[in-house]
């Protein structure tokens, strides 16, 4: 798992999240007396303009490449690029603890068919945090895991696990899931486990528009540490008014938030909003590297 660069160590640290200390007694006590994560889920809708994105994907695509950018790439580099700039929004809770993760992991299932039949197979898109352009980034990471999964017959990462416990007697499933939640308590959970499981991802998204569905909500997760869920809908014209009254209709996707309210405050999440809204009008933004700083 990829880090950033190297900070001071703390004896509380994990090896996939740097413990947060100096927190008001608010937040400390917080994981105490609120219960788990999905008691503490802060729900939020985001219905954002396509309008110029749709003009930067289009000249993006000039020369009809093979594996064209798209608007769902162009979302991932969006999260991934805001968590790097909004580390609070990369914050978990574990072991009744605050820790900032170690590195951006944006998780999302890919068919290996557009058929309801076709297995569904865990991508985990790691941004490398002092590269290139995230959108870059994220359509080469695409491109690989699919040209990979839909050629190859065989299964990855997690999905490889999940086919050998699944076929565990009850009671000794029972007994090792009980064993791996103490051991995410204490921050001892198994990195070749962790490493490909969404539920330890830094956001967990779902693209339902691709399959025509609809859903503002989607719940967190007690299992692993993931505080954020996206659900990204169908694109859709909705009608923008102006001042005078008039209006035109533009081109828009809505996305559903949902976040472990804990780790930030309400103006924190507001800022970060913000950001999310100034990259879809200036998605050129996309194109620096991964770390350049972007003023509001």
């Amino acid at each position: 798992m990829q880090e950033t660069a190297p900070r001071k160590k703390h004896r509380l640290d994990r090896y996939d999240g740097w413990y947060i200390s100096g927190l008001d007694s608010m937040h400390v006590m917080m994981p105490y007396f609120f219960g788990p994560r999905t008691k503490n889920e802060a729900v939020l809708g985001e219905v954002l303009d396509l309008t110029e994105v749709d003009k930067y994907l289009t000249k993006k695509n000039e020369g009809d490449p093979d594996f064209k950018y798209t608007w769902f790439h162009f979302i991932v580099a969006t999260i991934a690029k805001t968590l790097l700039l909004r580390p609070k929004m990369n914050y978990f809770i574990s072991g009744h603890r605050f820790y900032e993760r170690k590195y951006i992991r944006i998780s999302f299932v890919v068919k290996r068919q557009l058929d309801e039949k076709s297995e569904e197979l865990q991508a985990n898109f790691l941004l490398d945090k002092n590269g290139g352009s995230p959108l870059d980034q994220v359509h080469d990471y695409v491109k690989g895991f699919v040209t990979k999964v839909r050629k190859e017959n065989k299964t990855e990462g997690i999905t490889n696990a999940l086919n050998i416990i699944q076929k565990l007697p009850r009671p000794i499933f029972r007994l090792l899931g009980w064993a791996l939640q103490k051991m995410e308590y204490y921050g001892i959970y198994p990195k070749g486990l962790a490493k490909d499981d969404p539920c330890y991802a830094s956001v967990f998204v779902t693209n339902l528009g691709s399959i025509k569905m609809h859903a503002d909500y989607h719940h967190l997760f007690d299992w692993g540490n993931n505080s954020f869920f996206i659900v990204i809908n169908e694109k859709k014209l909705r009608p923008f008014f102006k001042e005078d009254g008039s209006y035109e209709m533009r081109n828009t996707i809505k996305l559903g938030l949902t976040i472990d309210e804990r780790i930030a405050d309400g103006m924190y999440f507001a800022k970060t909003l913000t950001l999310v809204r100034h990259i879809f009008a200036h998605p050129e933004l996309l194109d620096e590297p991964a770390a350049a700083p972007i003023e509001l």
